[in-house]
């Protein structure tokens, strides 16, 4: 079957010329298409468009130009047995706007059927009620970032954009909240300091509110109810809707960029914010509700794997183009450098709506050129069926590892049978993603994000409170493996506060000591709290924003995780690119130097045995990993006693170091300890240890004779 030819796709949304603007849309199905100019008296002006054999209406307004804002009247059949909801009392969107202005007003006339009957047509007019597009004027794209890192070395840092300067006392009072708060110097200081290397910004295409939520006198904050893939996000902008949201994001992009730092924006390509055929019309349903949605059989109602109403249809070839122009179109004009794509199995269900990895989306990514270099992280599933697809992407995604989530929460809340996961996770998790063409940076390493608690609450609450989101403690997940240490929520307990900071430092150090790409969620690294509320996506409100007044026991906190990340980027061996199986490490001439890239300690008689493997007690395990220039040993205890250890004698090294860990710092001991030492490993730490190691057969033979024969680990 050969692929179906895509129309000239540039002539769609508002282009600029040399007289005046040229607007197109594609609506195969309309009967007719009027372009309504809006002017600054909100005044309106209909110009009829004219359709090509491509279903592409089209018409070019002189003396018109940027800041115009316009909508489409979209003629048709009204038949929604069909998938034909054609209303031209629906002033809407261009799917293609540049830009967005104004909002939706919830009590007005915004369904495109009578209140409580969806198959009866409405004939009462939206204008006034809805938002407009507008016409944006072309400018250059931002500076483009030096070096992308690879995934090996990249810290990413999950934040809200909005949320996260809101509170900044260093970030002026005008710009806080905004794209250029995000671009502020005392901002852009604070993550380089941290280690971030790219920030992935919750969605900042242009979203609204669902009625439901805005009934209760709330908002969406979160942002994952897209109503513009080419807008960002107006509310983000210092001043006025008509355009400059496009130059303030540039902007942004331009000074996180001279900072070395790259641009990941969180996309939600998997359906809008017009929700089910009952919720408002804005955009895409009143253009063609068949071609732009997925639909159930009888054509009447959307078929949902997102479990917000609508499913964007990108087995259809003019619809997954239109996905694919906006990609292009953030990483060409708008210079970022990467997507996270929430519910991505949505965008990979074919015609039957059936999930297919080979689906054109992916082809398509992989073979065009405006994609290299760029990060690709896939939510790895839907709620439809067999929607769960981690480990399933193949070469060049990278994906959300909620295995890696799960097992690390259980283990430090004690919840776990061994450590084998836990060796398994820390490895890169290569029973998920050891596959041709994948590396341990296939797993996305999170333990927390926008979604559920934040660290401090993980480790501070048992159960959800989310009352303030006004559903009576019903909307969030239940399952969060957290432990609350014995008292729910604050409290003043010195010790209780103190081991809980312990928890966060072990849970932190977990995902950023694992081989893979970890995942930071804003704040965390500070203690940042929402009071035990886990899911906060309607909180535009200090609850949610970052609070900057960080205690002193909080910043210390930060300190050894910046500490940490600096450890990580300056090793390479604690950052491998290949996934580790006991291999044995060779110098560049080949000669055996007895150890191995990866294996695990036991603490007592070097490498783990059978028997450790097998014990459900067992809550300490040690990674070992080595090159031919240098080791480290990083232990994890989980247990709530310390554990008496023997630090593994040659060939596995001759001198260890202690250079970070979670404990109190009277709990071990300094200086460089000799092999067969005997520490007490504290409960609930991590402790990593820099190894002195032999770089020769002729150094290792030498130290080995030295030895006394006893002391030599004869299991290596």
């Amino acid at each position: 079957m050969t692929a179906p030819t895509i129309p000239d796709t540039s002539v769609l949304g508002a282009r600029i010329t040399a007289t005046g603007v040229r607007f197109g849309l594609w609506a195969p199905r309309a009967e007719r298409v009027e372009l309504a100019l809006i002017d600054p008296l909100n005044r309106q002006h209909n110009v009829e468009m004219t359709m090509d054999e491509d279903g592409i209406w089209t018409v070019e307004v002189p003396e018109t130009g940027p800041e115009q804002h316009y909508g489409f009247r979209v003629h048709g059949e009204w038949d929604p047995s069909s998938g034909s909801r054609f209303n031209p009392a629906r002033l809407l969107l261009d799917p293609y706007a540049k830009a967005i202005s104004g909002g939706v007003d919830f009590r007005g006339p915004i369904l495109d059927h009578v209140p409580g009957d969806p198959f009866t047509k409405s004939s009462t007019d939206s204008f006034g009620a809805v938002p407009l597009s507008v016409v944006v004027a072309d400018s250059p794209p931002p500076t483009p970032i030096a070096r992308r890192r690879p995934m090996s070395e990249t810290i990413i840092y999950e934040t809200h954009l909005r949320g996260y300067t809101k509170l900044h006392p260093l970030v002026p009072e005008h710009l806080r909240g905004s794209y250029l708060g995000m671009a502020d110097p005392a901002v852009i200081d604070y993550l380089l300091r941290l280690g971030v290397t790219a920030v992935e910004l919750l969605p900042v295409h242009h979203f609204v509110s669902e009625p439901f939520v805005a009934f209760k006198g709330l908002r969406n904050y979160w942002g994952y109810n897209s109503l513009g893939f080419f807008a960002p996000h107006a509310y983000y902008a210092t001043r006025g809707t008509v355009g400059n949201q496009v130059a303030d994001f540039k902007i942004m992009v331009s000074r996180l960029h001279e900072a070395g730092i790259e641009v990941i924006l969180d996309v939600v390509y998997n359906h809008t914010g017009e929700g089910g055929h009952e919720g408002p019309t804005l955009s895409m349903r009143g253009i063609d509700h068949l071609s732009y949605y997925r639909l159930t059989n009888d054509k009447r109602d959307d078929y949902d794997v997102t479990g917000c109403g609508n499913s964007v249809n990108t087995a259809h070839p003019m619809v997954l183009q239109m996905v694919l122009d906006s990609m292009r179109y953030w990483v060409q004009d708008m210079g970022v450098d990467g997507f996270r794509f929430d519910l991505a199995t949505t965008l990979i269900r074919d015609e039957h709506h059936h999930v297919d990895q080979n689906h054109a989306f992916k082809s398509l990514v992989a073979a065009d050129p405006a994609f290299d270099g760029i990060k690709m992280i896939a939510e790895p599933w839907d709620i439809g069926p067999y929607g769960y697809q981690v480990g399933a992407w193949g070469p060049g995604w990278h994906e959300w590892n909620d295995r890696f989530r799960d097992h690390i929460r259980d283990y430090w809340r004690g919840a776990v049978h061994g450590v084998q996961e836990l060796a398994t996770r820390l490895a890169g998790s290569p029973d998920i993603f050891d596959a041709p063409g994948r590396s341990p940076q296939s797993s996305i390493n999170f333990i927390t994000a926008h979604d559920g608690f934040t660290m401090r609450d993980l480790v501070s609450y048992d159960v959800k409170h989310n009352l303030d989101n006004g559903e009576a403690n019903r909307d969030g997940s239940d399952n969060n493996r957290s432990w609350n240490h014995g008292w729910e929520g604050d409290t003043e307990d010195p010790e209780l506060n103190a081991l809980r900071r312990r928890q966060v430092l072990n849970l932190m150090a977990t995902q950023i000591l694992a081989a893979g790409t970890p995942m930071i969620t804003a704040g965390d690294e500070f203690g940042r709290t929402q009071k035990g509320n886990n899911n906060a996506y309607c909180q535009d409100s200090p609850l949610s924003w970052v609070n900057w007044d960080v205690p002193p026991e909080w910043q210390r906190v930060q300190t050894r995780i910046a500490d940490l990340i600096a450890l990580r980027q300056t090793h390479a061996i604690l950052r491998p690119t290949d996934f580790a199986y006991h291999a044995e490490v060779l110098t560049e001439h080949g000669e055996n130097l007895q150890r191995v890239d990866l294996t695990w300690m036991d603490g007592r008689f070097g490498e783990m045995s059978t028997d450790a493997w097998h014990d459900g007690g067992r809550r300490l395990l040690g990674m070992y990993v080595s090159d031919e220039r240098e080791a480290f040993l990083t232990w994890f205890n989980s247990g709530a006693e310390p554990v008496p250890l023997v630090l593994p004698t040659l060939p596995w090294g001759f001198g260890y170091e202690i250079v970070w860990h979670s404990a109190d710092d009277d709990e071990l001991p300094d200086g460089v300890l000799p092999a067969l030492a005997e520490i007490q490993m504290p409960a609930r730490a991590v402790v990593v240890m820099r190894v002195d190691v032999p770089t020769s057969s002729k150094e290792l033979m030498a130290l080995m004779a030295e030895a006394e024969p006893s002391s030599i680990d004869l299991l290596s």
